[in-house]
């Protein structure tokens, strides 16, 4: 295995970590600024306001874009594979 390879599956594996984390990270990093927003404008500053809605958000995205996350998943296992079958 070339060093070129070896560059294109690490490539590819942080290509398909940003893309399986993104819609986890900017839903929660949204939330987040909404929440301060509130805890500010009202004067609440309790810590564990902020979990609640990010569960549930982390969920819906989940039960929305498990399937795809999951294509996305597989499609890297079987590149990998055949990569590997391919040595």
């Amino acid at each position: 295995m070339s060093q070129g390879e070896i560059l294109t599956i690490c490539r590819e594996t942080i290509i398909t970590g940003v893309l399986i984390s993104a819609p986890f990270l900017i839903v929660s990093v949204v939330i987040g600024i909404i929440i301060s927003v509130l805890q500010a404008a009202t004067q609440v500053h309790e810590q564990t306001l902020t979990f609640v809605p990010k569960i549930i958000a982390a969920a819906l995205i989940l039960i929305l874009l498990g399937s795809w996350i999951i294509n996305i998943l597989s499609g890297f296992t079987e590149n990998v594979f055949n990569l590997i079958s391919n040595l």
